[in-house]
């Protein structure tokens, strides 16, 4: 059996890759108009890295340790940018969910998810940089 304290180390590197990848197809699917599969790429990884990081957050709330000293500030905003990310990813994959359902073209939403994803993935690496810290530095597991 695993123990419950290696559930967020073992989930942490699924929203990061999924995210970024998602989001550099986005950026694709922008620059080369002609082709057809980076929306679809992009919209798939960014549901699924969703599901992915709201499962990676909820490990972290509910298996990760009490930390102190400075290990335990950087625990605070490592956890201040896992919530922010996944509200993003949440707010940009319900907004994305939309434009597809009803088929819109409307460029000032399309415009909004796509700044939206781009700070999600901004969060999501700065949420994985203070991880890293914790882990490398303070050789905390998470």
């Amino acid at each position: 059996m695993i123990p419950t304290s290696h559930i967020h180390p073992m989930l942490v590197h699924f929203p990061i890759a999924l995210v970024t990848i998602g989001f550099l197809a986005e950026l694709a699917a922008i620059f080369i108009k002609k082709e057809v599969c980076f929306p679809k790429i992009s919209f798939y990884l960014l549901i699924v890295g969703t599901l992915a990081a709201l499962c990676t957050w909820l490990s972290g709330a509910l298996f990760t340790g009490e930390m102190s000293g400075t290990a335990g500030e950087i625990k605070e905003t490592h956890a201040l940018f896992a919530s922010v990310t996944t509200g993003l990813l949440v707010v940009t994959s319900v907004l994305q969910c939309y434009l597809q359902i009803r088929n819109s073209s409307n460029k000032k939403l399309q415009w909004l998810v796509f700044i939206l994803y781009a700070l999600a993935t901004v969060s999501v690496t700065l949420t994985g940089f203070y991880g890293g810290t914790l882990v490398y530095n303070y050789m905390m597991p998470l």
